[in-house]
């Protein structure tokens, strides 16, 4: 049998694991202790029947453990749910606890007044916007620092060295025939046609065009084409024209006449060309000898 009085003299004189001494008193480790103070009526281990209240993700139970149930360890302690209504908490433990000692119901019914003052307060700090104390990792930083300024050391190298073969490639130091990347030979056309597009745009200025406002010009070279014909057709035209059209500028028909007499002179001229070219007839001349004497 269980021997309650002799588990508590080798808890407290010899040795228990759950033991904390410290300037202020005895404290108990154990999570099933109903108070945290390590004496003989608060020890879970020296007392064959005992009850306590814990906490699993919010949820309480009524932990109960008996005598009757020690030689069964798996099945040592019951447990019963306990409503989150802190009234009908009160009356389940009132009903379990019914003819336990006062001291153990009296304890357990206090353990659930803080638990459920602790939960409220959990409940309010987390709606609220705290500010997070965090440490700063003075190494990584450090580590951090050092590889930005390898960085930056490497990449003012690399342009360095990038523009002194550019100016050598310019200067002529590698002659006509050298080999360049793919990429930085495109790169080097882009920025030359950006430059050439932007020295164009500030140097070309935009030329002036003059556009013709009327078709009588083209007329006039259908005239100098086509001839006499095609100046008495534009004249008859002009004849049967309405009255808007008769009413251009005097300069205009000053210069369509000129043409007009120009072109029919060049006519006149050509005909009597044409006729004193005359079509060549074929004579055929036969001798037909009389004889002189019959």
């Amino acid at each position: 049998m269980q021997h309650d009085e002799v588990i508590w003299q080798v808890i407290r004189h010899n040795h228990c694991s759950f033991m904390a001494k410290i300037t202020t008193g005895n404290f108990c480790r154990n999570p099933y202790n109903i108070t945290g103070v390590c004496n003989r009526s608060s020890c879970p281990l020296a007392n064959s029947r005992y009850a306590t209240i814990r906490d699993h993700d919010g949820v309480f139970y009524l932990y109960m453990k008996t005598i009757e149930r020690a030689h069964k360890p798996n099945e040592l302690w019951e447990r019963v749910k306990l409503p989150r209504n802190y009234e009908k908490a009160l009356e389940i433990i009132d009903k379990h606890l019914m003819y336990w000692p006062k001291f153990l119901v009296h304890k357990a019914k206090q353990r659930l007044t803080k638990m459920t003052q602790m939960r409220i307060r959990m409940r309010k700090l987390a709606l609220k916007t705290r500010e997070k104390i965090m440490t700063t990792p003075r190494k990584e930083i450090k580590r951090e620092s050092r590889r930005e300024k390898k960085a930056e050391t490497a990449a003012e190298l690399d342009k360095s060295i990038e523009k002194e073969l550019l100016e050598r490639l310019n200067g002529g130091l590698y002659g006509d025939i050298h080999n360049i990347l793919p990429n930085y030979f495109n790169k080097i056309l882009d920025e030359n046609e950006l430059h050439a597009v932007s020295d164009d745009d500030d140097v070309v200025e935009p030329e002036i065009e003059y556009v013709q406002g009327y078709d009588d010009l083209e007329e006039e070279d259908d005239i100098e084409d086509f001839g006499g014909f095609a100046i008495d057709e534009s004249l008859k035209n002009n004849d049967d024209a309405p009255e808007d059209e008769e009413e251009m500028d005097t300069v205009d028909h000053k210069r369509l006449k000129i043409r007009s007499e120009s072109a029919l002179r060049k006519v006149e001229e050509d005909e009597p060309r044409k006729s004193k070219k005359k079509a060549r007839v074929l004579v055929e001349v036969s001798d037909q000898r009389s004889p002189l004497f019959f």
